[in-house]
């Protein structure tokens, strides 16, 4: 084969490989792109499978009567109580060591630790008005950090921007009020304390903790929450505070203790929710579970009733949700079927103005300035100056 063959025939296969590649590009051309992915039912179908084989959820109605109402809210709290698991009996009050206490000019800072008698040290801080003791008793708030997956803040959030718009201790104690706030299992100082050790942080520790507290016959919802409440013993046993003046706030996981908080605990005169407004059943229904840590998981709850049981509770205490319609771990048709219960409970004491659920149609998992601004003016109102 001669040099002037070659070259012909290397260049009648470079022409012919053009050819096809224009004929490729000219049939992708004129054949319609894929439509893009449908979005997601709102309902996912698999989930009524699951709910009717699991026979959950029974309706749960407020009584007719302010007496039968009476009776009942004290049933689910006792359900409640019980569904947590097996806690640890809390002391009167906890054994308080102050690390650390500073004048900060706008308020007055502390450092605490208890041991909560369950194996694990709870660390928190304090924020006070200037001259807190020398005003009397004060108003007072719990405030209840999120989770976030920010397992290194915790306590902190309250000297942080990272879920609230504003330092919410200081904003608080420049407001009048005594500000107490804890590391929750797992988080802050917390985080790699769990029976594991250092050596599993973050969701991990968090894994651990829960399978612990299966197995000791308790959740570690219940813990959590049990060490809000040692933390709400400590702070209502204060002298500068007005015990009969306590309330409780947070977002995300902090919102969703304020709501149980408010429900187990009368001493909480009124608190404010944000995000998290959530009725498990539509949690499900919706394809949400995702949305929610292992930590949050009560066994045997959907047994008894959905969440409109556990918000009733806090009538006629002044309640404040504020909810992004777009939040996926708070389905807003959830919250329309939260809604119509919760205010019958708070119509029986003739204080329906204490219950106000606010929905933020385009907002997702978010604490806005506005948001922020109505927390404040709530606790103000309903707690004192």
């Amino acid at each position: 084969m001669n040099a002037m063959t070659m070259r012909f025939r290397r260049g009648f296969r470079a022409l012919a490989w053009v050819v096809l590649a224009c004929i490729g590009l000219r049939i992708m051309a004129q054949t319609p792109s894929s439509p893009p992915p449908a979005s997601p039912p709102a309902t996912v179908p698999a989930a009524e499978a699951w709910l009717a084989g699991a026979a959950v959820a029974p309706d749960f109605r407020v009584p007719a009567t302010r007496e039968a109402w009476d009776a009942r809210r004290t049933e689910v709290r006792a359900t409640l109580e019980g569904l947590l698991g097996h806690l640890p009996p809390r002391p009167a009050r906890p054994a308080v060591t102050t690390l650390l206490r500073e004048d900060r000019g706008e308020y007055r800072f502390e450092k605490f630790a208890f041991d909560n008698g369950a194996g694990a040290t709870v660390t928190g801080y304090v924020f006070l008005p200037p001259e807190a003791q020398a005003r009397g008793p004060l108003p007072a708030v719990l405030y209840c950090h999120w989770h976030g997956g920010q397992y290194d803040i915790g306590k902190d959030e309250m000297l942080r921007t990272n879920a609230v718009p504003e330092a919410a201790g200081p904003a608080l104690a420049r407001r009048g009020f005594v500000v107490l706030g804890i590391d929750a299992y797992c988080f802050g100082e917390r985080n790699g304390q769990g029976p594991g050790g250092p050596a599993e942080k973050g969701s991990a520790g968090e894994m651990t903790a829960s399978k612990f507290q299966l197995w000791a016959g308790r959740t570690l919802w219940g813990m959590i929450l049990r060490d809000d409440r040692m933390a709400l013993d400590y702070l209502a046993s204060r002298p500068e505070v007005d015990p009969k003046r306590i309330g409780v706030t947070g977002i995300s996981m902090g919102a969703t203790r304020t709501w149980w908080l408010m429900a187990l605990d009368e001493r909480l005169r009124a608190g404010v929710a944000v995000a998290c407004m959530t009725r498990y059943t539509e949690l499900i229904r919706e394809g949400g579970l995702k949305a929610h840590g292992i930590y949050y998981f009560v066994p045997g709850m959907l047994r008894h009733f959905d969440t409109e049981a556990v918000m009733a509770l806090a009538a006629p205490r002044p309640m404040l949700f504020m909810t992004g319609g777009k939040d996926s771990g708070s389905p807003a048709s959830g919250i329309a079927r939260l809604e119509p219960p919760i205010r019958e409970a708070y119509r029986l004491y003739g204080a329906e103005s204490s219950f106000e659920s606010r929905l933020y149609p385009d907002l997702g998992h978010v604490y806005t300035p506005e948001m922020w601004d109505r927390t404040q003016a709530w606790l103000g109102r309903h707690l004192g100056p």
